[in-house]
């Protein structure tokens, strides 16, 4: 079986840009989804589960590395994305991080994007190891933006 890579970063660029374009600045009082949604920590293969019954649509991979938790990536159906699945996904699993006493190291830039609008979750990242997807906004290198931060900004403006 052969994979694609280019194919394989495309499709995770656009679903991160997606998510993110779907998170809106509405206080965590009203990150609730659009419907009753469990988040379920499925330990064995390393994720969080946003089910809708019995329907998995949406999720939170992660990794334990040196007594804190990576954050790899988000997902959701693209049927749902529209329906703040996202936020109310990485809200609840930051919130249970957070009962954890764990920190965390931050891959997904969907994370990256919420904690950046929810500062009140800023304390949980990791100082020695926040992760690329930490600080979303931060300042271009010499000689202009890297494609990703410039698709990023296009989709938020």
């Amino acid at each position: 079986m052969t994979i694609n890579l280019e194919a394989e970063a495309s499709a995770r660029e656009e679903n991160n840009a997606a998510l993110i374009a779907a998170l809106d600045e509405k206080s965590l009082s009203e990150v609730e989804s659009s419907w009753e949604l469990d988040v379920l920590n499925d330990a064995e293969h390393g994720r969080w589960i946003a089910a809708l019954g019995p329907e998995a649509i949406g999720e939170l991979s992660y990794r334990f590395v040196g007594g804190r938790v990576v954050l790899l990536t988000t997902w959701v159906d693209p049927a749902y994305r529209k329906h703040r699945v996202a936020t109310e996904l990485v809200s609840r699993v930051l919130d249970e991080i957070r009962e954890s006493g764990k920190k965390i190291t931050i891959i997904c830039p969907v994370v990256g994007e919420f904690i950046d609008r929810n500062p009140e979750y800023a304390d949980l990242i990791d100082k020695v190891h926040p992760g690329a997807g930490a600080y979303p906004k931060h300042e271009p290198a010499e000689g202009g933006h890297d494609e990703e931060l410039t698709a990023i900004e296009h989709d938020l403006a």
